[in-house]
């Protein structure tokens, strides 16, 4: 081809300098497990025992798996709790929760555990029919400990093994070509409520986590199969490792782990699934994570576990469903976090810099480049707004009303990282002015998520009264382990620590690598359209 004519068809590209390498995912997996399993362990220290939602319950449950209760015994009746052989001062916990739903109530009301109280004794759960995968894991912390020790015990490891797969999100974000707003989103998605939630015994943050982390290193894996690199070992490991957890963790797990991969795939296309199926890598993660899942579905309905849905008031099908939709935008409050039995709701301030933080990226999303990106988009707000409408709207005339806005965050956190991942492709130079909006975004999501920890101390050290009473915090009726003060110092540590690491990993521009190839171009201009 003539030269002159080849330049009228191609276009001129310059070099362009260089492109930062992704960091090390390894890296930033176990840095991010020390911060996020040190935030949890802090909540867990924070919140008084039992003050979570459904947590005598799950104790209860984890007790009596770690020692070879996988099922309890019941009548059989829809939403009667069933009956398990646990330790005393286990089977008895369903009485601390005096503070439940009264926020003007300090936690000092409940009494003290007896950790004497070590003889086999009747306690009622109503997660006896669950699944015991995550059960097993928690409840190996109440074997050899006794009291207020073990039930501690059980919150930590609870909080670090949500703590790795909310660290798997990063390690995977972090190990795409185009990292950076991935990682932003990634540190958007992760709400206050996931790690309130995370410091507690009960399996609905770990779904969160590992929801999140399944539809990440699937993205991961699949770019590295686009670019003809073949799948690392470390995506595949996360995936198999979250997406078999995942299966296990509540009954509705299933579900969003379709959901996620399907999410994943759309952002890639199914091109690059065939390409991805034909690596024995990925292959082989298939059939473990298809084994497991295999084993969910079968628990989930020998054991029937939907039957633990505990039955209220009898709601129309039509009423439940209007009601939902209505309350869409309401269950916003939740996925920030709604503190206690659904008692305290956050302070206005955090609450709007999430609303904030998940309308910018949402916008973003929807407007972005190349269109095919938007169509998951669609899957994922479609998900979450009718997903649970359609659930809630048909139980509703035989269990009446059981949803709350925390079973759905699974999915929201998906949501605002493929937000992330669907704006991988737009620009993003690092220059003072970008520096500076990351520096005061990191110190505003900091300090909103200090607001909220403290809102939760001042609600149980003092109770949430009438009048403006920071200052009597100084003078608390209840004192968590450590001190609030403590644990207060502590938390911000970690928020700092983190938003330092955050920063060093969005402003990196060192360890870049030359485009200067003709074909580098090419790909880099194809994937931008």
């Amino acid at each position: 081809m003539p030269n002159s004519t080849r330049s009228l068809l191609m276009p001129k590209i310059k070099p362009t300098g260089s492109r930062p390498l992704p960091p090390s995912a390894m890296r930033v997996l176990m840095i991010a497990w020390l911060v996020f399993g040190s935030m949890g362990s802090v909540w867990s220290f924070a919140s008084p025992l039992m003050s979570i939602p459904d947590e005598p319950a799950h104790t209860i449950k984890a007790a009596a798996v770690a020692r070879g209760q996988l099922l309890g015994t019941g009548s059989g009746v829809q939403g009667d709790q069933l009956v398990v052989q646990v330790p005393g001062y286990i089977a008895h916990l369903n009485v601390r929760s005096c503070f439940a739903q009264h926020s003007n109530i300090t936690a000092d009301c409940a009494q003290p555990i007896d950790a004497t109280d070590r003889g086999w004794t009747a306690g009622r759960t109503s997660a006896g029919n669950y699944n015991p995968v995550y059960y097993a894991i928690v409840g190996i912390g109440s074997r050899g400990l006794s009291g207020e020790s073990a039930i501690y015990a059980m919150r930590l490891i609870s909080s670090w093994l949500v703590g790795f797969f909310l660290a798997a999100i990063f390690a995977a974000a972090s190990s795409l070509r185009h990292f950076r707003r991935p990682v932003i989103a990634a540190a958007v998605a992760l709400t206050p409520a996931v790690f309130f939630l995370a410091g507690s015994i009960n399996p609905n943050a770990l779904e969160i986590a590992t929801t999140g982390a399944v539809f990440l290193s699937l993205c991961a894996i699949f770019e590295q199969v686009a670019s003809k690199t073949g799948p690392g070992r470390l995506p595949l490991v996360l995936f198999t490792l979250s997406a078999s957890l995942l299966a296990h963790t509540r009954p509705l797990s299933l579900l969003w782990l379709a959901l996620a991969a399907t999410a994943a795939v759309l952002c890639y296309g199914f091109r690059t699934l065939w390409r991805s199926l034909s690596k024995r890598g990925f292959q082989a993660a298939m059939v473990i994570v298809g084994l497991s899942c295999a084993f969910a579905l079968w628990w989930v309905f020998s054991a029937k576990s939907f039957d633990s849905l505990l039955a209220g008031a009898p709601i129309p099908a039509d009423e439940a469903a209007i009601t939902m939709l209505d309350n869409t935008v309401f269950f916003m409050v939740q996925y920030v976090g709604v503190l206690g039995w659904i008692d305290t709701l956050p302070p206005p301030a955090t609450l709007y810099t999430w609303v904030l933080g998940f309308g910018a990226l949402l916008f973003l999303a929807f407007t972005a480049r190349p269109i095919k990106g938007r169509w998951v988009m669609a899957l994922l707000t479609v998900t979450v707004i009718a997903v649970p409408t359609a659930l809630q709207a048909s139980t509703s005339e035989k269990l009446g009303w059981v949803w709350q806005g925390r079973y759905a965050l699974a999915m929201v956190v998906t949501l605002i990282l493929a937000a992330g991942v669907t704006t991988r492709f737009r620009p993003f130079k690092i220059t003072p002015w970008t520096k500076s909006m990351i520096r005061w975004g990191l110190v505003l999501g900091a300090l909103a998520h200090t607001y909220i920890f403290l809102e939760g101390l001042r609600r149980y050290t003092i109770g949430i009264q009438g009048h403006v009473n920071w200052t009597e915090m100084f003078d608390p009726q209840w004192q968590p382990p450590l001190t609030w003060q403590g644990l207060t110092v502590a938390y911000i540590f970690l928020l700092t620590l983190g938003a330092v690491g955050l920063y060093r990993l969005l402003t990196r521009s060192h360890a870049s690598r030359p485009v200067t190839h003709l074909k580098d171009q090419g790909a880099e201009i194809m994937a931008d359209i």
